[in-house]
């Protein structure tokens, strides 16, 4: 699950749908990646990052998180 994704696509003011067009995706494919069922494309992580305003570490880096 990405939460950091979300929060910052929250954070933003972003519904899933205006950060999807904003990276042409579709809707699904926004809520799939915050669900963890989808990894997307390197291009995809970048065009997400900078429509959020967050480097690739704060949002994808895989850490040994606390659940």
């Amino acid at each position: 699950m990405n939460k950091r994704m979300k929060i910052a696509r929250i954070e933003k003011d972003f519904s899933q749908e205006q950060l999807a067009e904003t990276v042409g995706v579709t809707r699904q494919t926004i809520g799939m990646i915050e669900a963890g069922k989808f990894n997307p494309s390197l291009q995809l992580c970048i065009g997400i990052c900078r429509a959020l305003g967050k480097t690739l570490d704060e949002l994808f880096w895989e850490e040994e998180e606390e659940e």
